[in-house]
């Protein structure tokens, strides 16, 4: 279980399943609107799950660890394939994402959610087009496209806000 302690393994396992079933916290006595889980259908839980990667998005620092535990595995096995499959696949899972984010930030109620982390993985990938892969390269594009992600250098924050929907979001990282 890693450094963490098991509490917050309990804690956030029963906090992602609660999530996914569309429980509600304080039934018993809702005094507080806002701590209410909304009831939602099973396709847009289903989607939120899709989204999140399982249980990666609702780590603390998602992206990051989704990056890590999805994006370097996959620059590992894209390793050898011919560049114009890569490029395919890779706007085939750029569209996936532009949807998933739209539809998910429609669903959740906010721009740019940190549970849904597609957009992580594509901007990591397109950090990597044509790159080779080694351990050494792929920990050093990591740490790079990480830092471009959070600090938002021009244009990624004028793509964000002004590109509608799950098109922003992903187009932020994609930059």
């Amino acid at each position: 279980m890693g450094c963490l302690p098991r509490k917050w393994w309990v804690f956030n396992g029963v906090a992602l399943l609660c999530y996914l079933c569309g429980t509600r916290r304080n039934e018993a006595k809702p005094v507080d609107k806002s701590m209410l889980i909304p009831r939602r259908s099973v396709s847009d839980r289903v989607l939120i799950s899709v989204g999140a990667m399982g249980p990666l998005g609702f780590l603390p620092a998602s992206g990051t660890v989704t990056v890590a535990a999805v994006g370097l595995p996959l620059f590992w096995a894209t390793q050898g394939i011919p560049l114009s499959i890569y490029l395919s696949a890779l706007a085939a899972f750029t569209l996936a994402s532009v949807w998933i984010h739209q539809r998910g930030d429609a669903v959740l109620g906010e721009k740019d959610s940190g549970i849904l982390v597609w957009d992580e993985v594509v901007g990591f990938m397109v950090a990597v087009i044509g790159v080779p892969f080694s351990w050494k390269i792929a920990v050093v594009a990591f740490f790079l496209e990480r830092a471009l992600d959070i600090f938002k250098f021009p244009p990624a924050r004028w793509v964000e806000d002004r590109w509608p929907g799950g098109w922003g979001v992903v187009g932020d990282d994609v930059v």
